[in-house]
């Protein structure tokens, strides 16, 4: 079976549970805030172990130890976790999203470049291939922006959040965070479809960043990267419960 035809089986499975309300869905946001907020954190060399995420944004209890920036992102991370969830009852991500997205996120680490597009040249550590031009950076938002408005039911949702992940990544508008912003943008638009949050795990970074480079000039192994990450993510789902996997 392809791997979309199996995401599809699962998420039928899954739509059958709905609706996801009260103390269910906060459940369900609780979960993910914290997986989500750590592996993207521990992606971009974060020290805090998931369960010293949970502490520090369930409890509010600091780590002894560790970076204060670590906490910090944690942190903040979750805030910007949060205000993904009040797009959901839409298909839309607009340019304004993007940046609060990437000031919720960086505020309390570097305030003047806060929700603002970088006005220096950077490059990515590894990469063969050059960011956009900083000077190039608002009419490629701007057409980033059109493409999600006009393009989006030409993919399946799944296809669409990867390629908006690896469109914003390549185009690196942040001085920082660009990753981080990238992969809470590419987990809107999943929730906005009704897929649960696809994870990356600090495990599979080599992998990650691997096909990401590859996906320059071929993005189908990214992308089914990223299917196999929303298809374990509806398994761990589906276990939680204890509903058998069709």
């Amino acid at each position: 079976m392809e791997h979309l035809e199996k995401l599809d089986l699962y998420q039928n499975v899954i739509n059958e549970l709905r609706p996801f309300e009260g103390e269910m869905l906060k459940q369900i946001k609780d979960f993910y805030r914290i997986g989500l907020t750590w592996t993207s954190n521990a992606l971009e060399g974060n020290s805090l172990t998931e369960s010293e995420t949970k502490v520090l944004i369930e409890d509010g209890l600091t780590v002894g130890g560790r970076p204060l920036r670590d906490m910090i992102e944690a942190v903040d991370h979750a805030k910007a976790y949060n205000y993904m969830f009040t797009l959901m009852g839409n298909q839309k991500i607009a340019e304004q999203d993007i940046l609060y997205i990437h000031k919720l996120f960086y505020q309390n680490i570097d305030e003047d470049f806060a929700g603002k597009y970088r006005d220096i040249p950077v490059f990515i550590s590894g990469s063969d291939y050059p960011v956009c031009k900083k000077e190039n950076i608002d009419s490629e938002i701007h057409d980033l922006c059109e493409w999600i408005k006009t393009e989006r039911k030409q993919y399946h949702p799944v296809k669409f959040a990867a390629l908006l992940h690896k469109k914003l990544v390549f185009i690196h508008p942040f001085k920082d965070g660009n990753g981080r912003v990238a992969r809470l943008l590419m987990n809107t638009a999943l929730i906005q479809d009704g897929f649960l949050p696809a994870l990356i795990p600090p495990i599979l970074r080599s992998e990650y960043i691997s096909l990401l480079e590859k996906a320059h000039k071929n993005d189908s192994l990214f992308i089914n990267f990223i299917v196999e990450r929303e298809l374990e993510s509806q398994k761990d789902f589906l276990r939680l419960l204890h509903i058998p996997l069709p």
